[in-house]
């Protein structure tokens, strides 16, 4: 328990840290947010009286400690552009690209697990060439390409969606499920691959040991030793691939929402970075870096109550 504590605390204070990089990145980059929202033909005096009204002429420490205050009450200020609560302009968006990255681990669980463990245990026959095959495709083409390639077949050819048919949530839940489905299947997809060929390694590497051959020996089931003993170690290295990979999807999520015209995050980060938004900017850097530490904390305790020898 008090591995756990210390691992909690080291989350914090490295959310705390990252937020205080991401200020400080913003302060040194060039650019004016006060001339990208007036344009290059506003007077010195307009540019004077919006930086004032932005904050930007008061002191470097003081706007420092309001950002971080506002970070740890879940405050990042105001829009440049939108003149509205950052926190309130991205909650929707954040959530549908959370529930995005969600949906996308669940499938890549769902399509993993069941073809590793047909495939190890039919090693050498031609489903298992066929996986491997096909998993080496799908690891090396990028799931923006998947998405455009999903988007064709199943969206144009097949007519299985309408292209730009996003359902919010907050209408139909099922339409946001049926829509979601193919973005999260893009992005699920090169992941699913990755899994699928480490998990598959693990297991045919488990096979081999010594305690198989021992429980086989003490007359227990095939099914119980390979679901108690082998899919169990064998799952140990999965376990931190997965964390790795759901914080590569929030991040990755932002990119499939411009392919399939999700409102999501990605598109209004693009439209602030390009107008010089910094604290719309700021505070999804800061939310995605938030969900990439906190999925890694789970998996360090997940990690611990799997594999006692850790404990």
């Amino acid at each position: 328990m008090t591995t756990v504590i210390k691992k909690i605390v080291g989350s914090v204070i490295t959310i705390l840290a990252v937020s205080c990089l991401v200020f400080i990145a913003f302060e040194i980059i060039s650019g004016d947010p006060a001339l990208a929202k007036l344009g290059i033909s506003a007077t010195e005096e307009k540019l004077a009286a919006l930086r004032l009204e932005m904050g930007l002429e008061r002191p470097l420490f003081v706007r420092f400690f309001d950002w971080v205050s506002g970070v740890i009450r879940g405050d990042f200020g105001n829009s440049y552009s939108y003149n509205m609560p950052v926190s309130e302009l991205i909650g929707e968006k954040a959530l549908t690209t959370m529930l995005l990255a969600l949906y996308s681990f669940l499938l890549m669980i769902v399509i993993t697990i069941p073809i590793s463990i047909y495939s190890a245990l039919h090693k050498g026959d031609l489903f298992d060439k066929a996986i491997q095959i096909v998993n080496q495709i799908n690891m090396s083409v990028p799931a923006f390409f998947g998405g455009m390639l999903i988007s064709l077949i199943f969206g144009m050819v097949f007519k299985l969606f309408s292209f730009g048919g996003y359902v919010s949530y907050s209408k139909s839940f099922s339409g946001f499920l049926s829509y979601m489905f193919w973005p999260a299947l893009a992005i699920a997809i090169p992941k699913a691959a990755m899994a699928i060929s480490l998990l598959y390694t693990a297991i045919v590497e488990e096979i081999k040991n010594d305690y198989v051959r021992t429980a086989y020996s003490r007359g227990n089931s095939s099914r119980g030793v390979f679901y108690k003993h082998i899919l169990k170690n064998a799952c140990i290295p999965l376990i931190t691939f997965l964390g790795m990979a759901f914080a590569d999807m929030i991040s990755g999520s932002i990119v499939i929402e411009q392919v399939f015209g999700i409102p999501g995050l990605g598109r209004i980060l693009l439209s602030s970075i390009q107008q010089r938004d910094y604290p719309v900017v700021q505070a999804i850097i800061v939310y995605i870096a938030f969900f990439v530490i906190v999925s890694n904390l789970l998996v360090d305790i997940l990690y611990r109550v799997i594999d006692p020898r850790v404990r």
